[in-house]
């Protein structure tokens, strides 16, 4: 017998009328604000302190090269432009 059998008009047409089901969440947490102690946050500022030592003194610099580069990148052809147009300008000037 095959296993790929053709579908009944009915059966295709009773399994596109039901409706696509409504997503639930569930979570194990419990229903409130979820507060922090004293304890915690001296513990989280004291990680934070430590992470930011270990980076070192150029870290500042980097972010702004990452920051440059980030917004550079996807303009690189209206940058290339722009940098163009300035020596053109800065050359008729001088």
């Amino acid at each position: 017998m095959p296993r790929l059998a053709e579908r009944s008009p009915r059966v295709s047409a009773a399994a596109t009328a039901r409706p696509p089901p409504v997503p639930f969440w569930a979570t194990s947490a419990i229903d409130g604000a979820a507060d922090t102690s004293p304890m915690e946050l001296s513990a989280l500022g004291a990680h934070v302190d430590r992470c930011n030592g270990l980076r070192g003194r150029m870290f500042g610099l980097r972010c702004v090269a990452d920051s440059v580069q980030g917004f550079i990148a996807p303009r690189l052809v209206t940058t290339l432009i722009l940098i163009g147009f300035v020596f053109g300008v800065a050359s008729l000037i001088v």
